[in-house]
């Protein structure tokens, strides 16, 4: 006779014990995932309004997309905003990175000062750079007094120059976040190889390009994965610098301060709104789906 036979033994596992401790887990995404998405996808089917439930209009809410000037420019700018910012936070963290990972007096006070940004407000940050690049601000009056330019020069009334101005913040403010993920990918570089370079006469430009990139490169693919998102969901420094109309005409707005336009107030556009979010979604995930394909390529 066995223990279970003779009353004693572990109690019978139920098949739905383990659901039980994923609950609580599986609720929370479905109410604030799962179902705001699938809310998202029907809302983009309709021609609903913020107080209007609308009818269904299937795919029109998509075609008005793709025939909208509007949709077009801020797709333009999400992309080229990507294509600039992506870059500059893959390199120049790492450069950053392989700077204050030197132990030297007083790297503590650069360590924390670069990555002061990363934890300031997004709107206090967009506040101080507004501040420095308005016509009347310190950096128009730096080159003005140089004599480098005759008159202040539009950093926040020009389209081409706010979106570029927007770009420095959002690099500004990346620098010490992605320093933080690559000074942990370099310590796991082991030191001898360093030191194995070094007696082979090897320059610290040799060293950086043959062991410290080929080492964190897949560090490299991360960040460059997490940028691409952050970039096309950029929103608080165009809105900061550039006001609620995005710029002159509206020129700088991005997508996601395209939905904002599109479905804010009382008569905004719910169902539009819904369908320039997935438009968005779908442009996210194909740049997502990149670079995960870049890394299984490094890996292979």
């Amino acid at each position: 006779m066995t223990a279970r036979e003779a009353g004693g033994g572990l109690p019978h596992r139920r098949w739905w014990g383990p659901y039980l401790f994923l609950a609580p887990g599986l609720t929370a995404v479905g109410l604030f995932s799962l179902w705001p998405f699938v809310n998202t996808v029907v809302l983009s089917l309709t021609d609903a309004r913020v107080l209007d439930g609308g009818s269904f209009v299937g795919l029109a809410n998509y075609r008005r997309a793709l025939a909208d000037p509007d949709f077009w420019t801020a797709a333009a700018n999400s992309v080229l905003y990507l294509l600039v910012v992506v870059p500059c936070l893959v390199v120049l963290p790492l450069g950053l990175a392989v700077l204050v990972r030197r132990e030297v007096p007083g790297i503590g006070l650069f360590r924390s000062a670069f990555y002061t940004p990363v934890i300031a407000s997004a709107v206090v940050v967009g506040l101080i750079w507004q501040w420095l690049l308005r016509s009347d601000g310190a950096v128009n009056a730096v080159l003005v007094r140089l004599r480098l330019v005759a008159e202040p020069v539009p950093f926040l009334t020009d389209s081409t120059l706010l979106l570029v101005s927007a770009m420095i913040v959002t690099v500004w403010k990346g620098l010490g976040y992605y320093m933080v993920f690559y000074l942990a990918a370099l310590g796991n570089v082991p030191p001898a190889l360093y030191e194995a370079a070094a007696l082979d006469g090897a320059g610290p430009l040799r060293r950086f390009a043959s062991i410290t990139v080929p080492s964190v490169k897949p560090m490299m693919l991360l960040v460059g994965t997490l940028s691409a998102i952050s970039a096309l969901r950029v929103f608080t420094e165009v809105y900061i610098l550039g006001g609620e109309s995005g710029g002159p005409g509206g020129g700088a707005r991005t997508l996601p301060f395209l939905i904002r336009q599109v479905g804010l107030g009382f008569a905004g556009e719910t169902g539009y709104a819904s369908a320039l979010s997935l438009l968005l979604f779908l442009l996210t995930l194909a740049f997502s789906l990149l670079g995960r394909r870049l890394a299984r390529g490094d890996e292979a």
